[in-house]
């Protein structure tokens, strides 16, 4: 059975923090394999917690979709101030860091490097560094495996807060190794001290680990959303819906104007590996098109080794950019706190994809550029895998 580095420090009982002014930066899906959240382990332990951090959806994982922002506050009961990461800072200040001894950073990311909560991770180890405090990350696992990388890197000029260093979209690390590979790279180092799981293989999705899935954020219920999220997170960046306001985000995607049988029948005809796509109606009850009456397809994976998430997104967005040019349209900016650039951009990390959409080119070349990317990161993560 695989263990959690936050299961490994409730074994050790905390010893590591013994004596130390203690900083958490976490949310609710950072659980035991009992569901004991980090939170209560710390404070069971008599550990010195002086401080919380949440990232974007907020401590408690209240907060929906992007750019709603959350409050910090002082945590009920206990006293402890709870700081938000996604509010009027993205960066903890030096008052919210200030006297403590470390950080403990225990969040579930999912495998994208469009998902917030490794950024927020990524610039709490930059202020450490400036702060001399130590960094302690407890490991989880990538949910959707650690072998496969997919996507296109960042490319220069293109950074974000959906991606501030060069990584694949899919980019098969689990969150202490992809920390590990940023710092090594800033000029600044962070101390680290790395709580390996236990268990874990790079073959395993989460359905293999024997842990019980907690939504690390509310448009994510199930592990076949991670699954596809790295793909149908490119519908972001267009006025296609990405299932926003329906019980299976990121499987169900769609608008008012698309004939589901027909989009179906096209999506069909692409033969994408590992994936099926089925006709259906649906009615978003809040984000794009909140109480209208979309058509468009749910997306099965059939097989997920066979699956492309990336490539499957590219192309259902270009099947509907073909089917509907009167209709379909690119998301303009304010996204996730960039208000120039347009969102498909830092999606995909520069401007090849939505040049290749536009001009209404194949997307065969796009693909080849892709692989060529891939291998290159294959490549350079292999220094910082830990499993």
């Amino acid at each position: 059975m695989v263990k959690t580095g936050c299961e490994i420090l409730a074994l050790e009982k905390c010893r590591r923090l013994r004596g130390r002014k203690t900083g958490l930066l976490t949310n609710p899906a950072s659980v035991t394999s009992g569901l004991v959240h980090i939170t209560n382990i710390l404070i069971s332990n008599n550990i010195e917690l002086k401080a919380i951090f949440g990232p974007q959806h907020g401590y408690t994982g209240e907060t929906q979709a992007n750019m709603i922002e959350w409050e910090s506050y002082t945590q009920p009961g206990s006293g402890i101030p709870v700081y938000s990461l996604y509010g009027k800072t993205r960066i903890p200040t030096d008052a919210m860091l200030d006297g403590l001894d470390c950080i403990v950073i225990d969040l579930t990311d999912i495998g994208t490097r469009c998902y917030t909560y490794l950024w927020t991770a990524a610039l709490m180890l930059k202020a450490c560094a400036k702060a001399d405090i130590e960094v302690i990350v407890a490991d989880r696992p990538n949910p959707i495996g650690g072998k496969s990388v997919e996507g296109p890197v960042i490319k220069k000029g293109f950074e974000s807060f959906v991606g501030l260093f060069p990584l694949s979209i899919r980019h098969g690390l689990t969150i202490a190794e992809a920390l590990i590979m940023i710092n090594d790279n800033e000029d600044e180092k962070c101390g680290l001290d790395i709580i390996n799981m236990t268990g874990w293989k790079r073959s395993m999705y989460y359905q293999d680990t024997s842990l019980r899935w907690v939504m690390p954020s509310p448009n994510m219920p199930h592990t076949e959303t991670a699954l596809l999220y790295p793909g149908m997170v490119l519908l972001e960046g267009t006025n296609i819906s990405e299932g926003r306001g329906t019980t299976r985000p990121f499987e169900i995607i769609g608008a008012p104007w698309i004939n589901p049988d027909k989009l179906a029948g096209e999506l069909s005809k692409r033969g994408m590996p590992g994936a099926a796509f089925r006709p259906l109606l649906f009615k978003p009850t809040w984000d794009k098109f909140g109480g209208d009456i979309c058509g468009g397809v749910q997306i099965h994976v059939t097989d997920k080794e066979k699956f492309k998430p990336i490539r499957t997104g590219a192309v259902v967005i270009q099947t509907v950019a073909h089917l509907y040019p009167k209709d379909f349209r690119w998301a303009e900016p304010p996204y996730e706190y960039e208000r120039k650039k347009i969102p498909i951009d830092i999606i995909t990390g520069n401007r090849d994809f939505r040049n290749a959409i536009n001009k209404r080119a194949g997307l065969d070349k796009l693909f080849e550029s892709w692989q060529e990317e891939e291998l290159a990161f294959r490549k350079e993560r292999r220094t910082f895998l830990l499993y």
